[in-house]
């Protein structure tokens, strides 16, 4: 699956973007998959409250389930203006 990174997350982690083999079932699991793979990734997962994420472009919660997804990318929260 491709994983996606953007603004604060894509500068810590060193990538925009990266192809990933996961069992993870849900995002929340592929969170925890990536942040175990070294100090870069763990930095950026540190705070879940502040990452938010799209399954193949669409809002999605960490609980969602990553069945049939092809494209997951995170995000800091956005805000209107």
């Amino acid at each position: 699956m491709d994983v996606l990174y953007f603004a604060w997350l894509r500068e810590r982690i060193g990538t925009p973007r990266e192809q990933v083999e996961t069992s993870a079932r849900t995002v929340r699991d592929l969170i925890a998959e990536l942040a175990a793979r070294d100090d870069w990734h763990a930095a950026a997962f540190a705070d879940l409250g502040a990452v938010r994420c799209a399954l193949d472009q669409q809002l999605s919660e960490l609980d969602a389930a990553l069945d049939g997804v092809r494209e997951v990318a995170f995000f800091p929260p956005m805000t209107g203006g």
